[in-house]
């Protein structure tokens, strides 16, 4: 996994005391402008919508259909549950939740603080997501500060497309392609399937985990952040292997990965209920 808090730590101990200017965000002017020249769409990749978590990233998001007066949701990986790590085959559902989340605005400042009531979903199986409903409303939080939930996208992402991986840990952003997709990723004791795979522009670390995977053209949000393969290992905690339909391992050291999240938006029933019996809902269920 990008490990969270303690992951986190280390590598600003590794990158050393003046890190903290390294990974700082790149103001969104610059942003907008290294968009309009790749021939983007107006619509600049920001941070507006994300969110920092206590050992992670993440992000308030809302399903095409979603209503203003539904609780806002936030997206962030599995392992980034303030429970730990869900084991293989457990699935949190409708957990009380009292967790807070720093709200960033497009240029990365924190501009308020939203509470969860409950951890609606979370899960390291077959994908490694986590779903908070919060107490305020999208409307609540768009007239309180001025900032729209990300819209997640509904259908399957295409290799080749320009993504934005936008951290609110780190208030950093990482600009690189999908690659493409991996049948089965399998890290230590967990195993997902059809992970994104990055081009190696996308050299996500520690605290990234959770972040939204933004399509450049759309501002859609197409994944979640999870793991990369940092020492070349196999298969081992942090060292994700990738094995086809034919059970073909592949080691890729120095790639990250995602999970998509077109498979979860079916689940997203009115008031932001998670419905796992809902059509087209694809996430494992208790």
């Amino acid at each position: 996994m990008n490990k969270p808090l303690v992951g986190a730590f280390l590598a600003a101990l590794l990158l050393g005391a003046g890190a903290a200017p390294v990974v700082a965000a790149e103001p969104a002017h610059q942003a907008q402008e290294a968009a309009s020249k790749a021939g983007l769409a107006a619509k600049a990749v920001t941070f507006a919508g994300t969110v920092a978590l206590s050992n992670c990233s993440g992000s308030v998001v809302r399903s095409p259909d979603s209503a203003p007066t539904d609780p806002a949701l936030v997206l962030s990986n599995g392992h980034c549950l303030e429970s730990g790590f869900p084991g293989p085959g457990e699935v949190v559902v409708d957990q009380p939740s009292s967790r807070t989340f720093t709200l960033l605005n497009a240029s990365g400042d924190g501009v308020g603080t939203l509470k969860a009531s409950k951890i609606a979903y979370g899960t390291m199986t077959d994908t490694d997501l986590s779903l908070y409903e919060t107490t305020s409303t999208y409307q609540q939080i768009e007239d309180s500060y001025g900032i729209q939930a990300l819209e997640l996208e509904t259908a399957h992402p295409t290799a080749g497309t320009a993504i934005t991986v936008a951290s609110g840990y780190w208030k950093r952003t990482y600009s690189c392609d999908i690659d493409g997709f991996v049948h089965q990723l399998k890290e230590g004791r967990w195993t997902w399937k059809d992970s994104v795979r990055y081009t190696p522009e996308c050299q996500t670390i520690g605290g990234t985990s959770g972040s939204p995977v933004i399509d450049d053209a759309t501002g859609k949000v197409v994944a979640v952040n999870n793991t990369g393969n940092e020492s070349g290992q196999e298969c081992t905690d942090n060292n994700p292997c990738e094995v086809d339909e034919n059970g073909e391992v592949t080691v890729r050291e120095g790639i990250n990965y995602a999970q998509q999240t077109y498979n979860m938006v079916p689940c997203i029933g009115a008031g932001s209920k998670i419905d796992l019996d809902r059509e087209g809902c694809g996430l494992p269920k208790p």
